[in-house]
């Protein structure tokens, strides 16, 4: 009995595949009455002229892919470029703003050295005064020994 089963399944099987074949076969006669009426048949000239022009168009799409890659990548140059003049605008109102600040610390160096340079001055004169009195002092004092050495000998003789 399973014999039977088995024989019949396959001849089911068998039956569905032939049945998918005559419907193919049919979808096929379809579509080749369909490229008859649909097709377009030219000479040998025509179809080389077809495939140059369908050639040319294929190059020409390139080329545009090509065109707009370059104008992307000229986009990106041009955007960098102006990123570097930004920078080197910044980098040159950075050196001048040192430039000017080193000038100014110059200027006052120099103000504090003339000022140092006059207090110098004026310590060299003072001193000097000092060491002038100070010699008049001592020439004094040696003028009042010597005076007071003479009154100490006038009294006693």
């Amino acid at each position: 009995m399973e014999q039977r089963e088995d024989k019949e399944k396959g001849n089911e099987r068998w039956s569905g595949a032939i049945a998918n074949l005559s419907e193919m076969a049919a979808n096929l006669d379809s579509l080749q009455k369909l490229l008859i009426k649909k097709a377009v048949y030219v000479d040998d000239e025509t179809f080389a002229k077809a495939s140059l022009g369908s050639e040319q168009a294929r190059r020409i799409k390139i080329l545009e892919q090509r065109v707009e890659t370059l104008e992307r990548e000229l986009d990106a140059a041009i955007s960098a470029a102006a990123r570097v003049r930004t920078e080197k605008r910044q980098a040159e109102a950075a050196q001048k703003t040192a430039e000017l600040r080193a000038q100014e610390i110059t200027r006052e160096l120099e103000n504090t050295t003339k000022v140092f340079e006059l207090h110098m001055e004026e310590l060299c004169a003072r001193q000097e005064e000092i060491s002038k009195r100070d010699k008049d002092i001592k020439l004094l004092e040696a003028v009042i020994q010597t005076l007071g050495g003479k009154e100490s000998r006038s009294a006693s003789g």
